[in-house]
């Protein structure tokens, strides 16, 4: 995975260790994630499928994309869509991915970069791997996470945050065998790049064979473990959880993720997405691209869809 590295991670900061009175965090439930496809029909896994909406609080759904390698013809992005009243988190892990809207917005993310998507009010978005990428083939693994606004939120003007690797908060364990990267957030002091009108936290965590990792959280936040690669356990009762599984979190200050000693070759280490939030606790009205509180307001976005109100796509 080229997410950002580092050579010695005894140069960062080091995470706290758990302290008297500190509560670990249990585990309430092991989710696999099913196979699914999107946009033109490139490979995800629905990470939240199965998960009460309740206890994903302020989030809608997470898909890993990939882990796949095209050849050359074969990368795929998705068609020209509309988005409004939530926000869209895409971290690019391998490969390129080329996004572009209908006010104006895009650019290019790649190999740890993250672009954040506030759809607000509404607007029409792209997002597709660049012609080179298309001809040659490679690499293609990310996720896109979708966080709830609030009512207060929903119809805030469309907006952009490009994060780039290089942006990251980077924190290590006490030993040094594990790598946090906090893309939007606060870790026990390490601050992410990402704003976010809802308070939460987002990482990316890289763990050694055999090390373990006591990551503290937020202890208003709900708390999501998702497993991107490798196997190990997760809380202290030792839950086993591979990739593509989802460990929903129960109340406490900290939460323990242990890598197997034991890794397979293609996947030398244990690599996990650590999300939670505070919940927004909303009425949600969902429906395709829009996330709004009522009925009524899923069927107004649909009709401002309808009447060109999220903008034109651009000529060419």
């Amino acid at each position: 995975m080229p997410a950002i590295t580092v050579d010695d991670l005894t140069v960062l900061n080091r995470l706290r260790r758990p302290g008297l009175g500190d509560q670990p965090r249990p585990v309430w439930q092991v989710t696999t994630a099913p196979h699914g496809y999107e946009g033109e029909g490139f490979p995800v896994r629905r990470a939240f499928a199965g998960i009460d909406m309740a206890r994903l609080d302020p989030f809608i759904m997470m898909d890993q994309m990939g882990e796949v390698e095209y050849a050359p013809g074969e990368p795929k992005g998705t068609p020209w869509h509309p988005h409004r009243g939530f926000e869209t988190v895409t971290y690019m892990i391998d490969g390129v991915f080329d996004h572009q809207d209908s006010h104006g917005g895009g650019g290019s993310i790649t190999d740890g970069d993250t672009q954040w998507m506030t759809a607000g009010s509404g607007l029409l978005h792209i997002e597709a791997p660049p012609e080179w990428l298309v001809q040659k083939g490679g690499l293609f693994h990310g996720i896109q996470l979708w966080v709830n606004l609030p009512r207060a939120a929903k119809t805030t003007a469309p907006a952009y945050q490009d994060i780039r690797s290089g942006q990251v908060g980077l924190v290590t364990t006490y030993d040094g065998n594990a790598l946090v990267r906090v893309i939007a957030g606060e870790v026990d002091g390490t601050v992410g790049p990402g704003s976010t009108h809802t308070p939460m936290s987002l990482v990316h965590a890289t763990i050694e064979p055999g090390a373990q990792l006591e990551l503290p959280w937020t202890p208003a936040y709900n708390a999501l473990v998702y497993v991107l690669s490798g196997s190990g356990t997760v809380g202290i009762e030792g839950r086993l959880i591979r990739s593509g599984q989802t460990a929903v979190m129960g109340a406490g200050d900290f939460l323990t993720v242990t890598a197997d000693a034991s890794q397979e070759s293609r996947s030398p280490r244990l690599d996990v997405v650590v999300l939670g939030g505070q919940p927004i606790r909303e009425s949600i009205a969902w429906a395709g691209p829009f996330v709004m509180n009522t009925k009524d307001e899923v069927l107004q976005a649909y009709q401002d869809f309808q009447r060109g109100h999220f903008g034109h796509i651009p000529a060419g």
